[in-house]
Protein backbone atom coordinates (compact mmCIF):
# COMPACT_ATOMS: atom_id res chain seq x y z
CA UNK A 1 0.00 0.00 0.00
CA UNK A 2 2.83 2.40 0.84
CA UNK A 3 4.45 1.64 -2.46
CA UNK A 4 1.17 2.42 -4.39
CA UNK A 5 0.75 5.81 -2.62
CA UNK A 6 4.36 6.65 -3.45
CA UNK A 7 3.78 5.94 -7.13
CA UNK A 8 0.71 8.21 -7.17
CA UNK A 9 2.72 11.06 -5.63
CA UNK A 10 5.54 10.66 -8.19
CA UNK A 11 3.03 10.68 -11.06
CA UNK A 12 1.54 13.99 -9.89
CA UNK A 13 -1.73 12.49 -8.77
CA UNK A 14 -3.54 12.76 -5.46
CA UNK A 15 -5.68 10.40 -3.57
CA UNK A 16 -8.12 13.25 -2.99
CA UNK A 17 -8.68 14.26 -6.69
CA UNK A 18 -12.26 12.88 -6.83
CA UNK A 19 -14.67 15.71 -7.94
CA UNK A 20 -16.71 17.29 -5.23
CA UNK A 21 -20.47 17.39 -5.17
CA UNK A 22 -20.46 21.07 -6.09
CA UNK A 23 -18.39 20.53 -9.22
CA UNK A 24 -20.63 17.65 -10.28
CA UNK A 25 -23.70 19.90 -9.87
CA UNK A 26 -22.10 22.68 -11.92
CA UNK A 27 -21.26 20.26 -14.71
CA UNK A 28 -24.86 19.07 -14.83
CA UNK A 29 -26.15 22.64 -14.92
CA UNK A 30 -23.74 23.44 -17.75
CA UNK A 31 -25.06 20.53 -19.81
CA UNK A 32 -28.64 21.68 -19.27
CA UNK A 33 -27.79 25.26 -20.15
CA UNK A 34 -27.16 24.43 -23.85
CA UNK A 35 -30.72 23.31 -24.70
CA UNK A 36 -32.10 26.20 -22.64
CA UNK A 37 -30.15 28.72 -24.74
CA UNK A 38 -31.38 27.07 -27.94
CA UNK A 39 -34.95 27.35 -26.67
CA UNK A 40 -34.48 31.05 -25.93
CA UNK A 41 -33.11 31.66 -29.44
CA UNK A 42 -36.05 29.85 -31.02
CA UNK A 43 -38.51 31.90 -28.98
CA UNK A 44 -36.82 35.11 -30.10
CA UNK A 45 -36.95 34.09 -33.75
CA UNK A 46 -40.56 32.92 -33.40
CA UNK A 47 -41.58 36.22 -31.84
CA UNK A 48 -39.84 38.10 -34.62
CA UNK A 49 -41.63 36.02 -37.25
CA UNK A 50 -44.96 36.63 -35.55
CA UNK A 51 -44.26 40.35 -35.52
CA UNK A 52 -43.41 40.29 -39.23
CA UNK A 53 -46.61 38.40 -40.03
CA UNK A 54 -48.60 40.84 -37.95
CA UNK A 55 -47.07 43.77 -39.77
CA UNK A 56 -47.63 42.02 -43.11
CA UNK A 57 -51.34 42.50 -42.58
CA UNK A 58 -50.72 46.21 -43.00
CA UNK A 59 -49.22 47.21 -46.32
CA UNK A 60 -48.14 50.52 -44.83
CA UNK A 61 -46.12 48.85 -42.05
CA UNK A 62 -44.74 45.97 -44.09
CA UNK A 63 -43.60 47.93 -47.16
CA UNK A 64 -40.32 49.13 -45.55
CA UNK A 65 -39.61 45.61 -44.24
CA UNK A 66 -40.24 44.15 -47.68
CA UNK A 67 -37.89 46.69 -49.26
CA UNK A 68 -35.11 45.61 -46.89
CA UNK A 69 -35.81 41.94 -47.60
CA UNK A 70 -35.50 42.61 -51.32
CA UNK A 71 -32.22 44.44 -50.70
CA UNK A 72 -30.61 41.83 -48.45
CA UNK A 73 -32.36 38.67 -49.71
CA UNK A 74 -32.74 39.05 -53.51
CA UNK A 75 -34.45 35.68 -54.01
CA UNK A 76 -36.03 35.39 -57.45
CA UNK A 77 -39.36 33.83 -58.44
CA UNK A 78 -38.83 30.70 -60.52
CA UNK A 79 -42.35 29.27 -60.67
CA UNK A 80 -45.89 30.65 -60.43
CA UNK A 81 -48.48 27.94 -59.85
CA UNK A 82 -52.19 28.61 -60.53
CA UNK A 83 -54.89 26.32 -59.16
CA UNK A 84 -58.62 26.43 -59.92
CA UNK A 85 -58.52 28.64 -63.03
CA UNK A 86 -61.14 27.87 -65.67
CA UNK A 87 -62.94 31.05 -66.70
CA UNK A 88 -60.40 33.68 -65.67
CA UNK A 89 -57.97 34.74 -68.40
CA UNK A 90 -54.36 34.00 -67.50
CA UNK A 91 -53.17 37.39 -68.79
CA UNK A 92 -55.68 39.20 -66.57
CA UNK A 93 -54.64 37.06 -63.61
CA UNK A 94 -50.92 37.73 -64.05
CA UNK A 95 -51.55 41.46 -64.46
CA UNK A 96 -53.52 41.47 -61.21
CA UNK A 97 -50.77 39.50 -59.45
CA UNK A 98 -48.35 42.34 -60.12
CA UNK A 99 -45.17 40.28 -60.47
CA UNK A 100 -43.67 37.62 -62.75
CA UNK A 101 -41.01 34.95 -63.00
CA UNK A 102 -37.56 36.43 -62.44
CA UNK A 103 -38.76 39.19 -60.10
CA UNK A 104 -37.78 39.31 -56.38
CA UNK A 105 -40.04 37.05 -54.35
CA UNK A 106 -40.40 39.77 -51.68
CA UNK A 107 -40.91 42.48 -54.30
CA UNK A 108 -44.71 42.54 -54.16
CA UNK A 109 -47.49 42.56 -51.57
CA UNK A 110 -49.34 39.26 -51.21
CA UNK A 111 -52.38 40.97 -49.71
CA UNK A 112 -52.56 43.65 -52.38
CA UNK A 113 -52.21 40.99 -55.10
CA UNK A 114 -55.03 38.96 -53.55
CA UNK A 115 -57.30 42.01 -53.43
CA UNK A 116 -56.64 42.78 -57.10
CA UNK A 117 -57.32 39.18 -58.12
CA UNK A 118 -60.57 39.20 -56.16
CA UNK A 119 -61.74 42.06 -58.39
CA UNK A 120 -61.55 39.93 -61.57
CA UNK A 121 -64.95 39.11 -63.12
CA UNK A 122 -65.23 35.38 -62.47
CA UNK A 123 -63.27 35.19 -59.20
CA UNK A 124 -65.25 34.57 -56.02
CA UNK A 125 -62.16 34.66 -53.80
CA UNK A 126 -58.46 33.88 -54.06
CA UNK A 127 -55.39 33.18 -51.96
CA UNK A 128 -51.82 34.12 -52.85
CA UNK A 129 -48.93 32.41 -51.06
CA UNK A 130 -45.13 32.64 -51.07
CA UNK A 131 -43.51 29.22 -50.95
CA UNK A 132 -39.89 29.81 -50.13
CA UNK A 133 -37.43 30.02 -51.63
CA UNK A 134 -38.70 30.66 -55.18
CA UNK A 135 -42.38 29.82 -55.74
CA UNK A 136 -45.69 31.70 -55.78
CA UNK A 137 -48.95 29.75 -55.50
CA UNK A 138 -52.31 31.24 -56.51
CA UNK A 139 -55.49 29.38 -55.53
CA UNK A 140 -58.75 30.50 -57.16
CA UNK A 141 -62.34 29.76 -56.26
CA UNK A 142 -64.29 30.86 -59.32
CA UNK A 143 -67.95 31.45 -59.79
CA UNK A 144 -69.27 28.78 -62.12
CA UNK A 145 -72.00 30.35 -64.26
CA UNK A 146 -72.68 28.83 -67.67
CA UNK A 147 -75.22 31.32 -68.99
CA UNK A 148 -77.21 34.47 -68.40
CA UNK A 149 -80.94 33.89 -67.96
CA UNK A 150 -83.30 36.68 -69.00
CA UNK A 151 -86.44 36.31 -66.92
CA UNK A 152 -89.15 38.98 -67.02
CA UNK A 153 -86.66 41.74 -67.72
CA UNK A 154 -84.08 40.60 -65.16
CA UNK A 155 -80.66 39.20 -66.09
CA UNK A 156 -79.40 36.44 -63.80
CA UNK A 157 -76.24 34.35 -63.88
CA UNK A 158 -77.06 30.65 -63.60
CA UNK A 159 -75.08 27.44 -63.06
CA UNK A 160 -75.55 24.07 -64.77
CA UNK A 161 -78.48 23.19 -62.53
CA UNK A 162 -80.24 26.40 -63.52
CA UNK A 163 -79.73 27.89 -60.08
CA UNK A 164 -78.81 31.49 -59.58
CA UNK A 165 -75.13 32.07 -58.89
CA UNK A 166 -75.04 33.88 -55.51
CA UNK A 167 -74.29 37.59 -55.09
CA UNK A 168 -74.45 38.57 -58.72
CA UNK A 169 -75.79 41.65 -60.40
CA UNK A 170 -75.36 43.66 -63.55
CA UNK A 171 -72.98 46.09 -61.90
CA UNK A 172 -69.23 46.51 -61.57
CA UNK A 173 -67.03 43.57 -62.37
CA UNK A 174 -70.01 41.23 -62.88
CA UNK A 175 -71.05 43.16 -66.00
CA UNK A 176 -68.14 41.56 -67.88
CA UNK A 177 -69.48 38.11 -67.04
CA UNK A 178 -72.84 38.97 -68.62
CA UNK A 179 -71.14 39.94 -71.88
CA UNK A 180 -69.08 36.75 -72.21
CA UNK A 181 -71.72 34.13 -71.39
CA UNK A 182 -74.56 32.79 -73.59
CA UNK A 183 -77.99 34.36 -73.15
CA UNK A 184 -81.04 32.12 -72.60
CA UNK A 185 -84.53 33.59 -72.55
CA UNK A 186 -87.94 32.45 -71.38
CA UNK A 187 -89.72 30.45 -68.75
CA UNK A 188 -87.84 27.28 -67.84
CA UNK A 189 -84.83 28.29 -69.94
CA UNK A 190 -82.59 28.23 -66.87
CA UNK A 191 -83.30 24.57 -66.08
CA UNK A 192 -82.96 23.40 -69.70
CA UNK A 193 -79.92 25.49 -70.66
CA UNK A 194 -77.05 23.09 -69.88
CA UNK A 195 -77.63 20.50 -72.69
CA UNK A 196 -78.12 23.24 -75.29
CA UNK A 197 -74.97 25.11 -74.21
CA UNK A 198 -72.98 21.86 -74.37
CA UNK A 199 -74.29 21.30 -77.90
CA UNK A 200 -73.37 24.87 -78.90
CA UNK A 201 -69.89 24.47 -77.42
CA UNK A 202 -69.43 21.43 -79.65
CA UNK A 203 -70.21 23.60 -82.72
CA UNK A 204 -68.31 26.88 -82.21
CA UNK A 205 -68.98 27.95 -85.81
CA UNK A 206 -72.68 28.20 -84.86
CA UNK A 207 -72.12 29.43 -81.31
CA UNK A 208 -70.06 32.41 -82.49
CA UNK A 209 -72.98 33.61 -84.62
CA UNK A 210 -75.63 33.11 -81.92
CA UNK A 211 -76.93 36.01 -79.85
CA UNK A 212 -79.57 34.28 -77.74
CA UNK A 213 -81.47 31.03 -77.25
CA UNK A 214 -85.20 31.40 -76.60
CA UNK A 215 -87.13 28.64 -74.86
CA UNK A 216 -90.42 27.92 -76.66
CA UNK A 217 -93.29 26.36 -74.72
CA UNK A 218 -90.79 24.83 -72.28
CA UNK A 219 -90.21 22.15 -74.94
CA UNK A 220 -87.65 23.32 -77.52
CA UNK A 221 -85.33 26.18 -78.54
CA UNK A 222 -85.12 28.96 -81.12
CA UNK A 223 -81.72 30.50 -81.80
CA UNK A 224 -81.42 34.19 -82.67
CA UNK A 225 -78.37 34.97 -84.80
CA UNK A 226 -76.43 38.24 -85.09
CA UNK A 227 -78.23 39.27 -88.28
CA UNK A 228 -81.68 38.53 -86.83
CA UNK A 229 -82.15 35.12 -88.46
CA UNK A 230 -84.20 32.70 -86.35
CA UNK A 231 -83.21 29.02 -86.26
CA UNK A 232 -86.01 26.72 -85.09
CA UNK A 233 -84.46 23.65 -83.44
CA UNK A 234 -86.24 20.29 -82.99
CA UNK A 235 -87.37 19.16 -79.56
CA UNK A 236 -84.72 17.01 -77.87
CA UNK A 237 -82.56 16.81 -81.02
CA UNK A 238 -80.45 19.94 -80.59
CA UNK A 239 -77.09 18.19 -80.88
CA UNK A 240 -77.82 16.59 -84.27
CA UNK A 241 -79.51 19.73 -85.64
CA UNK A 242 -76.59 21.96 -84.68
CA UNK A 243 -74.15 19.53 -86.28
CA UNK A 244 -76.14 19.76 -89.56
CA UNK A 245 -76.27 23.54 -89.26
CA UNK A 246 -72.48 23.73 -88.77
CA UNK A 247 -71.98 21.54 -91.84
CA UNK A 248 -74.18 23.80 -93.99
CA UNK A 249 -72.35 26.85 -92.70
CA UNK A 250 -69.00 25.36 -93.65
CA UNK A 251 -70.17 24.28 -97.10
CA UNK A 252 -72.61 27.03 -98.11
CA UNK A 253 -72.15 29.90 -95.61
CA UNK A 254 -75.84 29.47 -94.87
CA UNK A 255 -75.84 31.50 -91.66
CA UNK A 256 -74.36 34.50 -93.46
CA UNK A 257 -77.09 34.65 -96.10
CA UNK A 258 -80.08 37.03 -95.89
CA UNK A 259 -82.77 34.69 -94.62
CA UNK A 260 -85.60 35.25 -92.16
CA UNK A 261 -85.65 31.82 -90.55
CA UNK A 262 -84.29 28.29 -90.82
CA UNK A 263 -86.83 25.68 -89.73
CA UNK A 264 -85.19 22.44 -88.55
CA UNK A 265 -88.05 21.09 -86.47
CA UNK A 266 -88.48 18.07 -88.77
CA UNK A 267 -85.44 15.76 -88.65
CA UNK A 268 -85.51 14.87 -92.37
CA UNK A 269 -85.79 18.34 -93.85
CA UNK A 270 -84.84 22.00 -93.53
CA UNK A 271 -87.08 24.87 -94.58
CA UNK A 272 -85.48 28.23 -95.31
CA UNK A 273 -87.64 31.36 -95.37
CA UNK A 274 -86.12 34.18 -97.36
CA UNK A 275 -87.17 37.84 -97.47
CA UNK A 276 -89.74 38.68 -100.15
CA UNK A 277 -88.24 39.48 -103.54
CA UNK A 278 -88.21 43.21 -104.33
CA UNK A 279 -90.67 44.34 -107.01
CA UNK A 280 -89.44 45.13 -110.50
CA UNK A 281 -88.35 48.74 -110.90
CA UNK A 282 -90.72 50.52 -113.34
CA UNK A 283 -87.88 52.69 -114.64
CA UNK A 284 -85.43 49.99 -115.67
CA UNK A 285 -87.34 46.76 -115.40
CA UNK A 286 -84.36 45.24 -113.60
CA UNK A 287 -84.51 43.30 -110.38
CA UNK A 288 -81.56 43.36 -107.94
CA UNK A 289 -79.68 40.09 -107.83
CA UNK A 290 -80.18 37.86 -104.80
CA UNK A 291 -78.81 34.53 -103.63
CA UNK A 292 -80.55 31.39 -104.97
CA UNK A 293 -83.65 30.47 -103.05
CA UNK A 294 -83.84 27.10 -101.34
CA UNK A 295 -87.15 25.28 -101.48
CA UNK A 296 -88.68 23.40 -98.62
CA UNK A 297 -86.79 20.21 -97.97
CA UNK A 298 -83.72 21.28 -99.94
CA UNK A 299 -80.33 22.46 -98.86
CA UNK A 300 -79.04 25.73 -100.25
CA UNK A 301 -76.91 25.65 -103.39
CA UNK A 302 -74.14 27.94 -104.57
Amino acid sequence: MTKWRSERRHSGGSINDRPSRLSILLRRQRRMLGPFIVLIVLLVFGGGAALVLHDAASEKHFAPIRAKLVQYMPLRIRTISIQGRQLTKEDDLMHALGTSVGQPIFGFSVNAARDRINELPFVDHATVERHMPDAIVIKLIERSPIAVWQDRGHFILINRAGERVPDQGLTGKNAEAFVKLPLVVGEGANEAAAPLIDALNAQPIVKNLTVAAVRVGQRRWNLTLHDGTIVLLPEGQELAALARLAQYQQQYKLLERPVISIDMRLPDRMTIHQPPQPKTSPATGDTPASPPRAKAGETPRE
